[in-house]
């Protein structure tokens, strides 16, 4: 399971014994380093449920486990408190006396004496059967007696559990990721790592705190793919990010036409200045003039014809690019060399990056790479590029992928998306598998954005910010509405970045860079949209709209999300909002603030009527109704 720091880890179990004896059951944690537990007793919930819970607050991994025993002296004093008759009392208490005297034998040696002093006190007949009776129920006997309570027959869970602590940023952040060749004022010219740099502050602008840059190494010439994936480039054409390496050098060089080394330590400085962290993509593949490829040939498949194999996925074919052979005898050096590839950017500063098509690569290696880097650099954040089957993508997560893209891009219904955020937020895998939401990527435009229209972009702009604590868009391609598929029925794009620089007019009129910039700064403003736990889809009478709510847990924060799904016409209908929600009895409501128009409205517990134009959503912070001495009488 997966937490950050300052975050609660709780803990359930099924705990039972044969007979009607009394349990103490204990939850036990420590630290990676530490060699003992802390303990912390657990409560008991109904049908034999008990829950305990911890605060996870370094960034090391974490272990837990949960234990129990049948205790004689909660047995005891359980019984003790049933009885009536006074007889029987005074003959129960001289049984507890010889529970309380075993405890001190195990106690050192100041509170082995209060234990014997209060032995004598419930065996000591002149006193108040009343007073001994207090005595047998108090807190400070009962947290004494736990303290040396008799464990020999103390049942264990096999094994412990281990928690996965990361930094802020992996449960809640806002993605942008750009191409720094296409950072660009004019058709013709190559971007690099310094005009790339001054795009930041734009990005700044619009309020993110990650900027994802794709492969910056040098690409292959070998087989260089043209503008939208033909098999022959021409002379200026720059090839793919992902074709990765040349003579110039492999995965831990810099593009020359980018730039240097230096530049990029630059641009990582500045990024930090402005508050954005960096993320890198990093692929594990490589060009045909990889260096890789002449050093290291043990590391690639071959064909009948003893030329190597490049990469399919029938019918695509990817000519330029060469996966490794994980099942090479010479492994052990691969796995080796491609750890070092993570070592190498974050010594330049990098602790984000983005691993692509990680399924396509063995869950062990996965599994042991992570493990090293993290054990050395535990604020570093791995985010799964991997577009797959579910079980595939849960996983990845599970050997220790930070973060995951999910099928969110895909989902585009009421019904589709109510049902995916349950299994997001709500199912037992949000322990581990921690979603991250792109409505847009440079592999895919899907086909709600091609047919949809500005509408569209707005829409799924406002899911993905709200519904998601992380979050991330292709810019400037999602901004500027870039909805032109390479053919009907296609998900790439029309003059697709991937194969050719892109030049963009930031400044056009119709951007949507100013609405990015308001959901960003709602982001940041209400923790309820911090986390992704709380989302709560409630029940609207329109199938083309969609209603759901996230709050912090003392509901002093109460973000309403009310979105119109069709992108071509207006929809209206009654939402209907649970009393929890609002925090009040006797159905008082209480003031909606449109946190994206700020406009104002007064809505009841219970059927609320909306309407919204195509593209419009309401973002709403609730504002409850002060309560009255009387809400205070109802309570009591």
């Amino acid at each position: 399971i997966k937490r950050t720091l300052g975050e609660e880890v709780v803990v359930q179990a099924d705990i039972f014994t044969d007979g009607h004896d009394q349990l103490r059951c204990l939850l036990r944690f420590r630290r990676e380093h530490e060699p003992d537990w802390h303990e912390v007793s657990m409560q008991p919930l109904a049908n034999d449920r008990w829950q305990g819970r911890f605060t996870v607050t370094e960034l090391t991994g974490y272990h837990y486990t949960v234990c129990a025993w049948v205790d004689r002296f909660l047995t005891w004093r359980h019984d003790l408190l049933r009885r009536v008759d006074n007889e029987d009392i005074a003959a129960a208490l001289l049984s507890g006396v010889e529970l309380i005297e075993a405890a001190a034998g195990r106690a050192s040696a100041e509170e082995a004496a209060q234990l014997s002093h209060w032995a004598q006190e419930l065996a000591s007949g002149e006193s108040d059967l009343d007073l001994r009776r207090k005595l047998a129920a108090s807190e400070a006997l009962d947290a004494m007696m736990a303290r040396h309570a008799d464990r020999s027959l103390m049942v264990e869970y096999p094994g412990s559990l281990p928690v996965s602590v990361d930094v802020e940023r992996a449960r809640f952040g806002s993605w942008y990721e750009l191409f720094p060749r296409s950072c660009v004022n004019e058709p013709g010219e190559h971007g690099t790592l310094a005009s790339c740099q001054a795009r930041l502050e734009y990005v700044a602008e619009m309020g993110f705190d990650v900027v994802y840059l794709p492969p910056i190494h040098p690409i292959g010439r070998e087989r260089r793919k043209g503008p939208n994936n033909t098999l022959r480039a021409g002379p200026e054409d720059p090839g793919s990010p992902w074709a990765i390496g040349t003579a110039e050098g492999g995965h831990k060089s810099v593009h020359p036409r980018l730039g240097t080394l230096e530049d990029f330590q630059r641009f990582v400085q500045r990024a930090e200045e402005l508050g954005i962290s960096v993320a890198l993509d990093i692929a594990f593949q490589c060009a045909p003039d990889h260096p890789y490829v002449s050093e290291h040939p043990q590391w690639f498949r071959y064909r009948p014809d003893g030329s190597v194999q490049y990469a399919e996925n029938p019918p695509k074919k990817y000519q330029d690019i060469y996966p490794f052979n994980f099942e090479t005898d010479d492994w052990q050096a691969l796995w080796e060399e491609l750890r070092s590839v993570f070592t190498f950017w974050i010594e330049q500063g990098v602790h984000i990056f983005r691993v692509d098509n990680p399924h396509t690569k063995p869950f062990a290696f996965w599994q042991w790479l992570i493990s090293e880097i993290r054990h050395a650099h535990p604020e570093t954040i791995f985010l799964s590029e991997a577009f797959t089957r579910g079980k595939v993508m849960h996983r990845l997560a599970k050997v220790g992928f930070t973060q995951s893209y999910t099928y969110f891009t895909w989902r585009n219904t009421r019904e589709e998306l109510t049902q995916y955020a349950r299994e997001l937020c709500q199912s037992p895998s949000r322990e581990y598998f921690r979603p991250n939401l792109w409505p847009n990527t440079p592999d895919i435009l899907p086909q709600y954005l091609q047919y949809g229209g500005r509408p569209a972009f707005m829409v799924r702009l406002v899911l993905a910010t709200t519904m998601g604590a992380n979050y991330g868009i292709y810019g400037p391609a999602f901004e500027l509405l870039e909805n032109r598929p390479l053919e009907h029925g296609s998900e790439e794009y029309l003059d697709a970045e991937k194969y050719q620089v892109r030049t963009w007019d930031l400044d056009r009129p119709d951007s949507l860079r100013h609405l990015v910039a308001r959901l960003n700064r709602i982001r940041r403003d209400n923790p309820a949209l911090q986390y992704d736990w709380s989302l709560a889809c409630h029940p609207i009478d329109n199938d083309m709209l969609i209603a759901y709510s996230k709050s912090t847990e003392d509901l002093d924060n109460v973000v309403i999300v009310i979105a119109n799904l069709d992108p071509h016409y207006r929809q209206s209908g009654w939402v209907d909002l649970p009393a929890t929600l609002f925090g009040m009895p006797g159905g008082r409501g209480g003031q909606m603030h449109d946190l994206l128009t700020d406009a104002r409205f007064l809505w009841n517990v219970g059927r609320n009527y909306v309407q919204l134009e195509p593209g419009q959503a309401h973002v709403m912070r609730l504002r409850r109704a002060q309560r009255t001495e009387q809400d205070f009488d109802y309570f009591m």
